[in-house]
């Protein structure tokens, strides 16, 4: 059986047969955001761990999970350089780039590809708002705007200065990078179907018309990059088009829930992604899992 249970933000726990990888690591958050119900600590069995990028909210964890499992890492050259910092040993470690095939188990692989890391120097995105144009900058334009829509900025408009502040607290502190490191998609493929992992929304749409995903785990935050300009439509619409490049028949969001803290809710409402998802992938279905949810997914 092959089943998929969220631990929050962008991170689960993929179970196949005897065999348990966990995408991404990042499950002690920040003290306003809702409990996923397993602290990286309290973790007893994992054989791999794939890493889509070095920010906190995505690494952090990985190196608890490593030291007390025995897991071996697959992430990029930053990832694997936080690591080592965190003294995890070269042996446990598998940097990749795009274009490595790793042997998880028998008749199981996972097939790596660079990717690119959302948008984030026009600022947040609602998933139905339709954003055009910032397209053709520089990075000394984009570090410009960043100041002005960063993080930093964003956490300057939460509504509770001590909730802003605890939360940029335990971003400084968590593991992890400032630099994405250069963001990963996976596939996992077992003789059972495929698995495709994407935990930033961002992407090289070539790449994506390349790859045949039955299930599309896909990010929903901050604005989707394709092809290294922001997308020209919603977030909505985009996932949409991802998932029909990549003809899956079931989608899983990620990365949409309150990992901050300072969402209004702890999920948001994704009619729109359904909707959008409709027409552009003849039918593929949209699962919203909650914490710890162990859904069959093959």
């Amino acid at each position: 059986m092959i089943t998929l249970d969220w631990l929050g933000c962008a991170t689960f726990r993929l179970t196949i047969d005897d065999l348990v990888v966990f995408l991404d690591a990042y499950m002690d958050r920040a003290a306003g955001a809702p409990a996923v119900g397993i602290t990286a600590g309290e973790v007893e069995r994992a054989d791999y761990i794939l890493v889509g990028h070095s920010h906190f909210d995505h690494i952090a964890g990985a190196e608890v999970i490593a030291r007390n499992t025995g897991a071996r890492i697959i992430g990029s050259n930053e990832s694997c350089r936080v690591m080592r910092a965190c003294g995890i040993a070269d042996a446990q470690l598998l940097p990749s780039q795009g274009g490595e095939r790793h042997r998880l188990a028998s008749g199981v692989t996972v097939r790596v590809f660079p990717s690119l890391h959302g948008v984030l120097w026009t600022g947040l995105t609602g998933i139905g708002e339709e954003r055009a144009g910032d397209t053709g900058l520089c990075e000394d334009e984009k570090a410009t705007m960043m100041q002005r829509h960063g993080l930093a900025a964003i956490m300057g408009e939460a509504p509770e200065e001590s909730r802003a502040a605890a939360f940029l607290a335990h971003a400084r502190g968590a593991t992890g990078s400032a630099r994405d490191g250069g963001a990963l998609i996976y596939l996992i493929e077992t003789g059972r179907g495929t698995i495709l992992f994407q935990d930033t929304s961002g992407c090289w749409s070539a790449i994506m018309r390349g790859i045949h995903a039955d299930v599309a785990i896909l990010a929903i935050a901050a604005r989707p990059n394709v092809d290294g300009e922001p997308y020209q439509g919603s977030m909505a619409s985009f996932i949409a088009q991802e998932a029909a490049w990549v003809g899956a028949r079931t989608v899983i969001p990620a990365h949409h829930d309150n990992w901050t803290g300072l969402m209004d809710v702890d999920a948001p409402d994704l009619s729109r992604v359904r909707e959008a998802l409709a027409p552009a992938t003849r039918g593929a279905s949209l699962v919203e899992m909650g914490y710890l949810g162990g859904v069959a997914v093959l």
